[in-house]
């Protein structure tokens, strides 16, 4: 409905300019052009001041520019009736442009609803929630290793290498004794956010992990990633962030 009423209200707006540029000496084409460069104004100011709520900041230009293209909108079809004893005339030429410019704010208020709420819906998930991916696969070798190195050591040394296997448990240890793997990929996590919300390319990631003195090839940069969105699959669906 939101979207009818914007587009009856420039329909109407742009019927009564491309009278008054007919009146003018413009016709055909031109006289249907005319009224874009007043009414135009209205829905890129409206657009402008969407992106600046979705950034969080005001952008004054966007707002000079609606209002100026408002109420150039607004004279300009008052000033088409001409001389008029009945002040409805004047009443029923400004309505439209009024009309317009609150419709598509309220459409653009709208737009900005649904996207701020999708926007809360990808960032839901928790930047550690990478982590347990990780941490069984890190838990098997360690264990595997002790085990494997049991016969090579004396019949004496046996009843303590039974016992270490309980009390060495690297999944349970402080998050500050993080693994090597585990760095990597809540390194990669992080950048989905820094981004903006988009899916670092692997120079980012690459460049992520030489600052923090990581492993950083091709080939661990594209298993992170990997490992991450498996985690977390709606993180498939980000734009892709362009590379510096």
């Amino acid at each position: 409905m939101t979207t009818a009423l914007t587009a009856v209200s420039f329909w109407l707006s742009f019927e009564a300019l491309h009278d008054l540029a007919s009146a003018h000496r413009l016709h055909g084409e031109r006289a249907w052009a005319w009224p874009a460069t007043v009414d135009a104004f209205i829905a890129i100011g409206e657009l402008l001041i969407l992106r600046a709520s979705l950034m969080q900041r005001v952008d004054w230009a966007a707002i000079t520019l609606t209002a100026v293209g408002s109420l150039g909108s607004i004279a300009l079809n008052v000033a088409g009736v001409g001389a008029s004893h009945d002040p409805l005339d004047y009443v029923t030429a400004a309505v439209p442009p009024v009309a317009a410019l609150l419709a598509f704010g309220v459409l653009m208020r709208q737009a900005h609803g649904f996207l701020v709420s999708r926007q809360s819906v990808l960032t839901a998930p928790p930047v550690p929630s990478a982590a347990p991916v990780t941490a069984p696969v890190e838990a098997q070798p360690a264990q595997e290793s002790l085990e494997s190195e049991e016969p090579v050591h004396s019949p004496v040394d046996k009843p303590v290498m039974t016992e270490e296997p309980e009390t060495v448990t690297e999944p349970e240890q402080p998050p500050g004794e993080l693994t090597q793997r585990e760095r990597i990929d809540l390194i990669v996590r992080a950048l989905y956010d820094s981004l903006g919300n988009r899916r670092p390319g692997t120079r980012h990631i690459r460049q992520a992990l030489a600052d923090a003195g990581l492993p950083n090839s091709d080939g661990t940069c594209r298993e992170a990633r990997i490992r991450v969105e498996t985690a977390e699959p709606h993180l498939r669906d980000l734009p892709d962030a362009i590379a510096a």
